[in-house]
């Protein structure tokens, strides 16, 4: 049988050598990279050279504004290759949850509009749609049960609505939804089509085109281990051009001057104006490094290191699949808060849920097999 540490080699970097470069790691048992995923050395370097390059040189030796573009357009390209789009499709945003809004403020929803969202949505794919369902838009939440998405169900709710907004992974139990069959089906109802992907980019592959949706929100510091701040915006190539942000600046449009001013063409027509690509450049780098050690390895790895924690909980405590879908765990346990407040004592870090009721590991890739057994150990204490 293959250790954990001697899997097939993909990548130029192992899951024991990108440890080794994460200060945070060499702390303690750290168990939640559904929330967030603390960066490599090189990903922090990333963003402080560019920070000191664009202050203490670019104002003389270039321009600070055509630096900073340049970088933009350069992480543009590289989140495209990573994602499978083109970069006029992408757009560099603060975070998930910031590119949700701005697509959803961008529809010209009225009331009456109809928005579909399921009940696994986190408040990042919530929050947006209860201020429009405030302002007379109709929001229809299907139910779901253990993660599961019934797609006559979801067929029916879609019948009629201009949106449907849903995860990629779900952050309660780990499962994986059926995007580009959810996709079509909501493409057939007419319906204009948003996923929540920010469980997916650095622990699964992530193809948008082949999922078809029309918009895809994601950030890089949870599983890509990169910083806060540095989340991108996929809006289909056909579909960009006919979005009108309601937030407008000299990066969304054209020609900052012209009076009329025209959007700038694709995804781009979502950023703003003067912010620092720093975080971005550490995107890249966070994608970079992920690459490097290879995301079918990273996947695997994963895989069987969550099969080998779900072994080891009671098959009536597991909310997540027994066979595995992604690094998020969810275990059901009398009081959340206590448990995680006492795995916290014991130097091991996961997170409680508001709904299950229960505390959900994230393992990832550079966890190891001792870190699994002293979660499975503590929490086992607990059931």
């Amino acid at each position: 049988m293959t250790s954990f540490d001697q899997q097939q080699v993909t990548g130029s970097l192992t899951p024991s050598e990108l440890r080794a470069d994460i200060p945070g790691l060499q702390r303690g048992v750290y168990m939640n990279y559904g929330a967030h995923g603390p960066s490599p050395r090189y990903v922090v370097s990333a963003a402080r050279e560019f920070f000191a390059s664009h202050e203490y040189a670019a104002f003389v030796e270039d321009d600070p504004y055509r630096t900073a573009f340049d970088a933009f357009d350069d992480v543009r390209a590289r989140v495209a290759s990573f994602v499978g789009a083109e970069p006029d499709e992408i757009a560099l945003t603060e975070s998930t949850t910031a590119g949700i809004n701005a697509v959803a403020d961008s529809l010209g929803l009225n009331a009456g509009d109809v928005v579909v969202r399921t009940d696994l949505e986190h408040p990042a794919g919530t929050l947006p749609w209860q201020r429009l369902e405030r302002e007379g838009v109709e929001v229809r939440v299907i139910e779901t049960e253990s993660g599961r998405l019934d797609r006559e169900r979801f067929k029916t709710a879609v019948s009629g609505a201009d949106v449907a907004c849903f995860s990629a992974v779900t952050w309660t139990h780990g499962t994986r939804l059926p995007v580009s069959e959810l996709v079509d089906i909501a493409h057939d109802a007419g319906a204009f089509v948003l996923v929540d992907a920010v469980q997916v980019p650095g622990q699964l592959p992530m193809d948008v085109s082949a999922w078809g949706a029309d918009a895809v929100a994601a950030a890089g510091h949870k599983w890509l281990l990169g910083l806060w701040g540095g989340g991108f915006l996929y809006i289909d190539g056909d579909t960009a051009n006919s979005l009108q942000p309601r937030m407008v600046g000299y990066r969304s449009v054209e020609t900052p001057t012209a009076d009329p001013f025209e959007y700038a063409a694709g995804a781009r027509r979502f950023e703003l104006g003067s912010a620092n690509p720093a975080l971005h450049v550490a995107l890249a780098e966070a994608i970079d490094t992920i690459e490097d050690v290879g995301v079918d390895r990273i996947e695997s790895r994963i895989r069987t290191l969550v099969s080998h924690f779900t072994e080891q909980v009671p098959s009536e405590r597991l909310l997540s699949p027994v066979s595995p879908e992604s690094g998020l765990v969810t275990v059901g346990v009398p009081n959340p808060e206590a448990t995680v407040e006492r795995l916290a004592d014991a130097g091991i870090v996961v997170r409680s849920l508001p709904e299950p009721s229960a505390v959900r590991a994230s393992i990832h890739a550079v966890n190891t097999e001792s870190e699994v057994d002293r979660l499975a150990t503590e929490l086992n204490a607990d059931l």
